[in-house]
């Protein structure tokens, strides 16, 4: 079973917002979670919907694909820029960056359907 992966670093938004997004997809297929991200109302619906399709570039096989695994991580903080605090203090603005990868897999194929058992009646 192969796997696609694809990575996105230092993307600006706080990994707490971005987390939002990537649970709604995780273990859906490829199709559904492209459905998925088009019309959700968030600002990192279009950055992983993008992602998800360059992960779905890199795979061999473009059939049967799964969302197996999607991580958001914390990235590095910028914190140059700051304000006034209460009593003449100098509190941080801290602008958070996330880390974003998705690994998708083949699905396991689907079992046959099991025929219904019929009980024959005794005589």
């Amino acid at each position: 079973m192969s796997e696609a992966k694809a990575h996105l670093k230092n993307y600006r938004q706080s990994p707490r917002k971005v987390r939002i997004v990537a649970d709604l997809v995780r273990g859906k297929s490829v199709e559904e979670a492209q459905a998925l991200l088009a019309f959700v109302p968030k600002r990192a619906a279009l950055p992983i919907e993008k992602l998800l399709n360059s992960a779905l570039a890199n795979a061999e096989s473009k059939e049967n694909l799964i969302v197996k695994e999607i991580r958001v991580d914390a990235g590095a903080t910028l914190s140059r820029r700051g304000h006034l605090s209460y009593r003449g203090g100098w509190g941080r603005v801290k602008k958070r960056t996330s880390q974003v990868s998705v690994v998708l897999a083949e699905s396991k194929a689907k079992s046959k359907k099991a025929k219904p058992v019929v009980k024959k009646a005794k005589s």
